[in-house]
């Protein structure tokens, strides 16, 4: 008898000690249908969580065999989490998921169901708009998509979120990538993909707790995205630089005219002042964006591990 496939669960967590139980009661419903045809082990990454999170998973694992925690020394980001998660997994497939109940585990019957017919990646769309997202951050998370577009070298869709499921071969590809900064969605489609399918689902509302993504993060996540994946801000800092100079010549040029041909007098000290203050602007913006680039160097060349845990396994 030909033995079942294992698909393993990589849960991201980051103080989530309101939604571990219901998440699990969840999780087991999905994992009782599908027994038949896949086994399920749960890779659970601890984010160096404040709460009680850790204690709640160590309950788990002890109701539950096939729960493995990998727990963070302290908080290395979402990111980090699903590479440990990855790492750690030894499925022939695997489901990357948050825990706090906004990715339902209702869709994971249906991305097995998609992969067991043969598809290597199973991609998840929003339908709708997070709803507890102020109106402010749906208007950055659009211009974001829109400027990373715009300069990445490939697309990154928006309204795709990390909820997917990678077959082993793609994921061995993605384990290549060593960087430091990692965007998992960007990634992928660094990589490229073609035999895959997509789930739309509509996003519910968080079953307890708040988002973790405030806008210091979020802010962070964007420049990171977009060095990571592209280096044409460095050119438009050059572009930059070559206008500031054919404005700066164009104001000489009509300064120069005003004087030889109109005997218009000035003192210079309001062109100077604009001058001044337009071409420091301007070298400050190339300074941060060149700034930006070595210091992402810096990190890389440093070769440190991306994170410090512990795997604790269930040995009853």
């Amino acid at each position: 008898m030909k033995s079942k496939k294992l698909v393993s669960i990589v849960i991201s967590l980051y103080n989530e000690e309101e939604n571990i139980e219901k998440l699990f009661e969840e999780l087991q419903k999905i994992e009782r249908e599908i027994s038949k045809q896949v086994n399920i082990e749960y890779i659970c990454v601890n984010d160096g969580s404040k709460d009680h999170t850790l204690s709640l998973l160590s309950k788990q694992m002890k109701k539950y065999k096939n729960i493995k925690i990998f727990n963070f020394y302290r908080n290395f980001g979402h990111e980090i989490a699903m590479t440990a998660g990855m790492e750690h997994a030894t499925g022939d497939a695997i489901i990357f998921m948050d825990g706090d109940l906004q990715h339902p585990p209702k869709f994971i019957k249906e991305m097995v169901e998609y992969w067991l017919e043969g598809y290597k990646v199973i991609l998840t769309k929003k339908v709708t708009k997070d709803k507890e997202k102020p109106f402010i951050y749906k208007i950055l998370s659009a211009s974001y998509y829109y400027i990373i577009n715009k300069l990445s070298d490939f697309e990154i869709p928006k309204d795709f979120p990390d909820f997917r499921l990678l077959d082993r071969d793609e994921v061995e590809v993605l384990k290549k990538i060593d960087e430091h900064d990692r965007m998992f969605r960007g990634m992928l489609n660094f990589i490229g993909y073609k035999n895959y399918k997509i789930i739309e689902f509509e996003v519910p509302n968080r079953f307890g707790g708040t988002t973790k993504y405030n806008f210091k993060k979020s802010l962070g996540l964007a420049v990171d995205s977009i060095v990571q994946f592209s280096t044409k801000p460095l050119r438009f800092a050059t572009y930059l630089g070559v206008l500031s100079i054919i404005v700066a010549t164009l104001l000489g040029v009509d300064t120069l005219i005003e004087y030889l041909f109109y005997n218009h007098q000035r003192t210079g000290y309001a062109t100077t002042l604009i001058v001044i203050l337009f071409m420091s602007s301007i070298q400050f913006i190339i300074l941060g964006i060149v700034g930006e680039y070595i210091g992402k160097i810096h990190i890389e060349v440093k070769k440190r591990p991306l994170y410090f845990g512990e795997l604790i396994e269930n040995h009853n």
